[in-house]
């Protein structure tokens, strides 16, 4: 099809329908012209086709599909190359069932354990979120089936989430909310971006030519189609405008007639309606060309793939020595969830399963025992269910407690109010753990929980929402047939008050305000040294692991220059197992408030026994970067920077130090409000005013005194602050005549100047 040829056919009517959907799930065809519809369907962790009584929610059906973990879970796998090959079993699932686009990943920062959301979402950290995000695109897109990443930008609460607005400043937008969008599009190329419902200082995601146009495709280089999010347009022509190209679901021709009008009343650029059809038809014609309807879809072997995912993204938080449990061992299974596992979230990502394995199910043929414990409908335990639970813990060697969160504590369109797992749950475990000190609580849930029990159970196994094979994965963990490998990605701090977000989260009638700026998740317990439960990149495993080694390729580089870094990984252990190498990156002294560390790098290695293997890591300027309103730009300052390796953000085992020159020099600004610090830590300024320094440290009293109760009234410290605080027009102040007035001018004329 000779695209900019079939539009030129078309009528006005016909392109203005062409940005707008058929019905919630197809864009339009023009049967004329030979333009086909296409289908795009709910993901991002599974297919979620709806044909009929279609609702976006999940309240219908949709068809019989596999249900892989959620992006909380996956993210913690810390592997890439995992998450492609789920990408591409999504890919083949979409092929069958001719769907064109799968709407999917969504991104969207963990600015706080409350967001509703956050069992979609992948991390508080937006390089881990980038990075695992483009693996999953390429998996998708690699058996051409297009992916939308979503939610274009700074989604980060479920309250007031179609008015609300996100007031944050540039840098936190740049270095925070951004990345994960900016890597995925960079490194993947998403057929379509989903812009979201929020408002972005004040102006709505789906109108913002800053967002859709200047820095989407400007600067990052986006190539697709960009879609609102369904119901997410409030001006359809100034959306048209600002780069919204696609309206989900359909508008009954409202909003299709206001852009014919705009345009006839010279209002809208026809060519730029022209443009948002030739984006669409781009992507629909691209899925067309390698349409395989026949492409097999075996959903018995992704329920094992499933599992297999799962397994690798379960963390083990906790552990004194009790996993993993012996398979001749008498174990009890206690809890609700071990029989009905609680494996993905509500809402539009909601995946009508073909099947799903529980951990009551994948164990039989061991000697498990299974007590209900509480109920979930009822969001209670009785005394009867206590007491039984009680009673199987004695019996056992090793009680199993499997908790967390219900349905109704997280989904798409509300937030939590609070961080804790229901009251009945936790006072199950707290009587299991009195009768029998081996007590092993494994949790199901999207977002962190307080643990008010932590200290009286053996272990924990953070299983998250692992998708429909979940049982069978958790199962493998348990009894040591895979060695968890997981590692959080999100910190889980000791309690919700804890949460830099915390006193402004969800804000204020219409106004959310991201006043902790770019200190989110560890950025922000890092830089307090705070207590927390599980630090980021936390993650136990059944042996153990050492880093040693640590070699840079230089000492000092520019910014234009990549630095290598290598270190050495080696199983300490008896056992097989695989380990999440994090590499931080610090300024040791900045001018700006940075974080003390960011992850910068990351790679999962499987190790033997004994087994060591070198890890290397390649560094550019971003990794060094800061975002630079003045520039406009990332910039990196002149200075030694931090190099650390470790199993954590709070487990850090190797480290050095790099010092990295600028090739940029800022343009400074001194005017006679520059204060003599300021002026004092640039050697060019010191140059320029040295002259004034010993007229100024005799007006200050610094040096000598006249008396000794001058000495008491103005010490030596008093003169120095009053030198460093004072302005250049309070030295001006204290002149003597025209001439030296005169000469300070001309030094002001000169700071200016630099």
């Amino acid at each position: 099809m000779n695209i900019k040829e079939v539009i030129s056919q078309m009528t006005l009517e016909e392109k203005a329908g062409m940005c707008s959907g058929l019905d919630f799930w197809h864009t339009k065809a023009v049967e004329r012209l030979g333009v086909e519809s296409v289908m795009v369907s709910d993901g991002p962790h599974g297919l979620r086709k709806q044909d009929q009584e279609v609702d976006h929610l999940g309240i219908n059906d949709s068809i019989k599909a596999v249900c892989m973990p959620a992006g909380c879970a996956t993210a913690a796998s810390f592997d890439r190359a995992l998450i492609g090959r789920m990408g591409e079993s999504i890919g083949n699932s979409c092929q069958h069932e001719q769907l064109c686009v799968v709407l999917g990943p969504a991104v969207n920062i963990k600015r706080s354990p409350l967001c509703g959301r956050n069992f979609e979402y992948l991390s508080e950290d937006p390089y881990l979120a980038g990075e695992m995000a483009a693996a999953y695109i390429n998996g998708v897109q690699s058996k051409n089936v297009g992916t939308s990443i979503k939610h274009f930008a700074a989604n980060n609460q479920e309250h007031r989430r179609m008015s609300s607005s996100s007031n944050a400043d540039e840098r936190t937008l740049r270095e925070i909310y951004f990345p994960a969008f900016e890597t995925a599009v960079k490194k993947a190329q998403p057929w379509t971006v989903m812009c979201s419902y929020n408002r972005i200082n004040g102006v709505y995601s789906s109108e913002n030519p800053w967002l859709l146009t200047d820095v989407l495709r400007k600067e990052w280089g986006f190539k697709g189609y960009v879609m609102s999010d369904w119901g997410a347009v409030s001006d359809r022509v100034a959306g048209v405008a600002a780069g919204l190209d696609l309206e989900m679901p359909a508008s009954g021709g409202i909003n299709d007639k206001k852009i014919v009008e705009a345009v006839r009343a010279g209002e809208l650029d026809e060519a730029v309606v022209d443009q948002a059809v030739e984006r669409i038809l781009t992507i629909n014609e691209k899925y067309f060309a390698n349409a395989k309807p026949d492409t097999p879809w075996d959903k018995e072997a992704d329920h094992l793939l499933s599992a297999e995912i799962a397994g690798e993204c379960m963390v083990l938080l906790k552990n004194n020595g009790v996993l993993p449990l012996h398979k001749e061992d008498k174990v009890a299974f206690i809890g609700e969830f071990a029989s009905k596992p609680r494996f993905q979230g509500g809402g539009s990502s909601h995946i009508n399963c073909f099947k799903t394995t529980s951990a009551v199910e994948a164990a039989e043929g061991l000697n498990v025992t299974y007590a209900q414990g509480y109920s979930v409908a009822k969001d209670e335990a009785t005394d009867e269910m206590i007491a039984e639970a009680v009673a199987a813990a004695k019996a056992a060697k090793v009680a199993v407690v499997f908790a967390g969160l219900p349905d109704s504590y997280e989904s798409e369109g509300y937030d939590r109010t609070h961080m804790a797992m229901p009251a009945s749950q936790n006072a199950l475990i707290e009587a299991v753990a009195a009768a029998n000190p081996n007590t092993v609580v494994v949790l199901h849930n999207g977002s962190p929980v307080e643990m008010p029990w932590i200290d009286k159970v053996s272990a924990v196994l953070e299983a998250y929402l692992g998708g429909q094979a979940v049982g069978l994965a958790t199962v493998r963990i348990l009894f040591g047939d895979v060695n968890p490998s997981g590692h959080l990605a999100e910190t889980f701090p000791v309690k919700l008050q804890d949460n830099p977000s915390y006193l402004y989260y969800g804000g204020e009638a219409d106004e959310a305000d991201y006043r902790e700026g770019v200190f989110v998740g560890y950025r922000y317990y890092d830089k307090k040294d705070m207590n927390v439960l599980f630090p980021f990149g936390h993650g136990l495993s059944y042996t153990t692991f050492a880093y040693s080694n640590l070699r840079v390729s230089s000492k000092e580089i520019t910014d234009q220059d990549t630095l290598t870094v290598t270190v050495t990984a080696t199983n300490t252990g008896k056992a097989a197992g695989k380990t999440v190498v994090q590499l931080y990156i610090g300024d040791k002294e900045s001018t700006v408030l940075r974080p003390v560390r960011e992850l910068k790098g990351f790679e999962k290695v499987e190790l033997q026994p004994g087994e060591s293997k070198d890890v290397t890591f390649t560094l550019d300027k971003r990794a060094f970067a800061y975002w630079n309103t003045q520039l406009g730009d990332w910039h990196v300052e002149t200075g030694e920077f931090t190099i650390e390796v470790g199993q954590s953000s709070r487990a850090i085992e190797v480290c050095d130090t790099v010092t990295v020159n600028s090739t940029v020099k800022l343009k400074k600004h001194y005017t006679k409000d520059s204060i003599f610090m300021d002026l004092m830590a640039d050697p060019e300024a010191v140059q320029v005013i040295k002259p004034l320094l010993d007229h100024f440290k005799k007006v200050c009293g610094v040096g000598e005194q006249s008396s000794e109760a001058a000495a008491e009234a103005v010490t030596e410290d008093m003169g120095m602050a009053m030198m460093n605080y004072m302005p250049l027009r309070g030295v001006m102040s204290f002149a003597d005549g025209s001439q030296d007035k005169e000469m300070m001018q001309d030094m002001l004329k000169a700071l200016e100047n630099l």
